[in-house]
């Protein structure tokens, strides 16, 4: 059921809402100053991370207001902070973080990159079984140590739903804007 919870929405409202995503839609900037996935040595956020040409903008502790952000900057969260990160400390994954990814100059290969990650995602949740989502996090998820796995689990997939929700509302914003 908790992967039905996000499989569902996944195949039947968010994937198909960002097929088509061209490049130019995946870097728009809605307003000034927003945070995004930009070339090396560009960015004027107080943190830029990222292992290839290309690295995603945030500050520790985050802004409040925190800025307006990019469809490239969110499919980048969700790719490397809601999901490679998590499927690393829970179901094997090579190890990633912020700083040793290689983040997406494309939509394309953004797409790419979030598909491959679900799939690791999904297929590691179903792995767990109804032992495996009783079980404790571990360490990994540092003051949520002791809470189950199922707790873990439903945390991801609002996260999921959520950040997927804001960039299909990008887009909507993108194709509605004023030319």
């Amino acid at each position: 059921m908790l992967r039905d919870q996000f499989t569902w929405h996944w195949r039947h409202q968010l994937r198909e809402r960002l097929q088509g995503m061209t490049d130019e839609e995946y870097l728009w900037e809605p307003v000034d100053d927003c945070w995004s996935v930009r070339p090396r040595g560009t960015s004027t956020a107080p943190i830029a991370a990222g292992a290839g040409d290309l690295q995603i903008e945030f500050a520790f502790p985050p802004p409040d207001p925190a800025p307006v952000t990019t469809i490239a900057w969110r499919l980048g969260h969700v790719i490397v902070g809601v999901l490679a990160m998590r499927s690393a400390s829970h179901f094997g994954r090579t190890a990633v973080d912020y700083d040793s990814f290689e983040y997406a100059g494309t939509a394309q290969r953004a797409l790419e990159q979030l598909d491959e990650e679900v799939d690791t995602w999904l297929r590691g949740v179903e792995s767990l079984g109804e032992d495996g989502l009783s079980r404790s996090c571990g360490e990994a998820e540092g003051p949520f140590a002791e809470d189950p796995m199922s707790r873990l689990v439903l945390h991801i997939h609002r996260e999921l739903i959520h950040h997927l929700s804001e960039v299909c509302l990008l887009r909507d914003l993108y194709r509605a804007r004023s030319t």
